[in-house]
C-alpha cells in the first residue's frame, strides 16, 4: 500500500497546478478529492440531494483554495485539516454558477469515520478510484453550459453494498473524479473522454481555457 501511494504521490504532483489559475476573475470554491463522497442534504437550496466532494465557497479567511477545502471538509464531514495530506491542486473546472472550482488532492486514513453535519450533508460513502475508468455502469450525455460550450458529461451509477444504495454521480463531480482516475492510474478507460491521454496535462489546460474562453465571451456580449 505505501509504494502504492507514493506511486500516486508523484503522479499527482506532475499534474500540479498551484496557484496558475487563481487570478482568473470568477467567484471561487474548492473541494477535496480523496474519493469520500457526500450526498448534499434534501434541506440545501443548491443541487439537493446530488452526490459531490466535500467543498464550497471561498471565504475571506481563507489564503487560499487549500484552505477552502480543508475548512469545507472539516464542516461538512468532520475531517480535521491536520488530518489530511495535501497532495496537489488540479487543474479547474467552472460549475453551473460560474465559480471556478478548484480540486485539492489529499490522502486521509483509511480509519476515518465521518460526522456529516446534517445541515449540508445527507449521507456519506467511498467509491474505489478505479471505478472511474472501469465502471460497471455508466453512460455519458452531451452537456451545454450556460455560455453554450458543448462538453461531454460523464454518468456514472455506484451500487454501494453497505448502503444497500445506489448512487449517481455526473457532472463537474465525475469530472474530477474521471481526471484523477486518468492521472493515477496512468492506463486508458472503457469510455471516451475529452483528452489527448498521451498529452494529458496540456490537454486538460486546454479544454479548460478554452471552457473559461467561451465564458469570457458571453461575459462580453452581454455588456
Amino acid at each position: 500500500r505505501t509504494r502504492v501511494q507514493q506511486r500516486a504521490r508523484l503522479r499527482l504532483r506532475e499534474f500540479d497546478v498551484g496557484g496558475r489559475f487563481s487570478h482568473l476573475p470568477l467567484p471561487k470554491a474548492s473541494v477535496l478529492l480523496h474519493l469520500l463522497l457526500t450526498v448534499r442534504s434534501m434541506q440545501l437550496r443548491r443541487s439537493p440531494g446530488e452526490v459531490c466532494f466535500p467543498g464550497g465557497k471561498s471565504e475571506a479567511i481563507d489564503k487560499d483554495e487549500i484552505d477552502t477545502a480543508l475548512r469545507e471538509a472539516k464542516e461538512e464531514v468532520g475531517l480535521q485539516p491536520d488530518k489530511v495530506e495535501v497532495i496537489c491542486r488540479l487543474v479547474p473546472g467552472i460549475d453551473k454558477m460560474n465559480h471556478l472550482v478548484t480540486p485539492v488532492v489529499g490522502f486521509i486514513e483509511d480509519t476515518f469515520q465521518a460526522t456529516p453535519n446534517p445541515d449540508e450533508v445527507s449521507d456519506v460513502f467511498v467509491v474505489p478510484l478505479e471505478y472511474f475508468i472501469k465502471p460497471l455502469y455508466y453512460n455519458t450525455l452531451p452537456y451545454k453550459n450556460s455560455s453554450g460550450y458543448i462538453s461531454r458529461m460523464h454518468c456514472f451509477t455506484y451500487e454501494d453494498q453497505e448502503h444497500k444504495t445506489s448512487f449517481r454521480i455526473w457532472g463537474l463531480t465525475a469530472h474530477f473524479a474521471v481526471f484523477l482516475a486518468l492521472v493515477i492510474f496512468g492506463k486508458r478507460p472503457t469510455f471516451e473522454v475529452d483528452y489527448d491521454l498521451d498529452n494529458l496535462i496540456s490537454s486538460a489546460e486546454n479544454n479548460f481555457m478554452n471552457l473559461y474562453a467561451s465564458l469570457y465571451e458571453r461575459k462580453k456580449s452581454n455588456l
